[in-house]
């Protein structure tokens, strides 16, 4: 049985802790999938409902808006609920719109059961990584945090082709069975084993909006928007270049984005080992990193055998990236741990949103290959913004020191 003890508002569960934390990122997954997995049958729903494609896809950029505005709202509007509540609430309605959807008769109800879920999203994945991060001892909780991304890796990239096969192997609404299931599962395993998680320490509104008065706050979102489009930048076009680049199958293509899926997770566990002994190198090394691993692709992506290879470190630098955007944001918002993993969210889909944009323009400009000029261009500016971020902290520990 789980128990929970609190103390300067840190939750220190003593019993099962690496129960809770499977439960949470199961849920991260099922919400994630939710959002991610339906990119997969867009084709299909359109036939299915008879609508465009380009009508179809507002079922997924729809859906990443209302999260990108919900991102800081919800999570402060829910800061003084207990967390296990708001958890509940979370999943039982991502449960219940999955399964209007089974059912559902026009696009436009599609479409609102896809919009509504989408304002909790930023509520449970922000209490998630929040109540994971402060479940262990501080020193731990980069570990902590980075299992839960693997929820998010997962959803992200393993949630499409699972939905694509069910979809077109079976059905579209199986599909959004399969949807309800997981986020069903995860709402009775909160309810029978997640304790009661009351917040301790009520922090005003206007004291958690006052994180973003920290100068390094608002450059750590900068950052992190830049490292985000910079990821995505070449990812959401990473089909398209193995296409007309490498010049794979289609299949070979499916194969290599699961693959780029898995590395994912296992960036996001190297990161956990490596933020908790060495996160300010860890920052500062990420986007050189990213930046010879995007050359490297631009000069050899034709050749297969080194596609292969430089996509699978691409996927363990891209789950490394997660994990570091939530540490830029959390380490300057930490006494308003869910407001800042808000933050966070909205930062990073901002991100997912503008490197696309400006990838796909160089697309239309030159080619697919040069969607990896963008995302270098991305890493540049991001690194100008660490050096900054990392002189602005200098500058606070400097005037710290004097005071004292």
């Amino acid at each position: 049985m789980l128990w929970v003890q609190t103390f300067k508002g840190e939750i220190h569960l003593k019993k099962n802790n690496s129960l809770l934390i499977l439960i949470l990122t199961i849920g991260v997954f099922g919400i994630m999938n939710t959002e991610m997995g339906i990119i997969g049958i867009l084709p299909l729903i359109a036939e299915e409902f008879n609508v465009t494609v380009p009508t179809a896809s507002l079922l997924v950029s729809a859906f990443a808006l209302i999260v990108a505005i919900a991102g800081p709202t919800m999570p402060l509007v829910f800061s003084k609920v207990n967390r296990k509540t708001v958890m509940v609430l979370a999943l039982g309605i991502f449960t219940i719109s999955n399964i209007v959807s089974v059912f559902a008769s026009s696009f436009t109800v599609l479409l609102l059961a896809r919009i509504i879920p989408a304002a909790f999203h930023p509520i449970y994945v922000s209490m998630a990584l929040t109540v994971a991060g402060t479940s262990v001892p501080a020193h731990q909780s980069a570990k902590a945090v980075s299992k839960v991304f693997i929820g998010v890796s997962s959803g992200m990239v393993l949630g499409v082709p699972v939905t694509s096969f069910i979809a077109n192997e079976v059905s579209f609404a199986m599909s959004m069975v399969f949807f309800a299931a997981v986020n069903g599962l995860v709402l009775l395993a909160t309810l029978i084993f997640v304790p009661s998680i009351p917040v301790t320490t009520r922090l005003s509104y206007g004291k958690q909006v006052g994180v973003l008065k920290k100068p390094q706050m608002l450059v750590s979102i900068v950052t992190v928007i830049l490292l985000n489009g910079a990821v995505f930048g070449f990812y959401s076009y990473l089909s398209d270049f193995l296409d007309t680049v490498t010049h794979m199958s289609s299949r070979s293509v499916s194969f290599i984005l699961l693959v780029y899926g898995l590395t994912n997770i296992v960036g996001n566990v190297i990161a956990g080992k490596i933020l908790t002994t060495n996160a300010k190198k860890t920052i500062f090394a990420l986007p050189f990193a990213l930046i010879t691993t995007f050359a490297l692709i631009f000069f050899f992506g034709s050749m297969s055998l080194a596609a292969i290879v430089l996509i699978i470190v691409l996927g363990i630098l891209a789950g490394i990236a997660a994990n570091v955007n939530q540490y830029l944001i959390s380490e300057f918002g930490s006494e308003a741990p869910d407001f800042s993993n808000g933050l966070f969210l909205t930062a990073a889909n901002l991100g997912t949103t503008f490197g696309p944009f400006i990838c796909g323009m160089l697309i239309t400009a030159f080619d697919t290959r040069f969607t990896l000029i963008g995302a270098i261009a991305f890493l540049i500016l991001s690194i100008l913004s660490i050096v900054l971020r990392n002189s602005l902290g200098t500058k606070n520990m400097t005037a710290s020191a004097i005071k004292e």
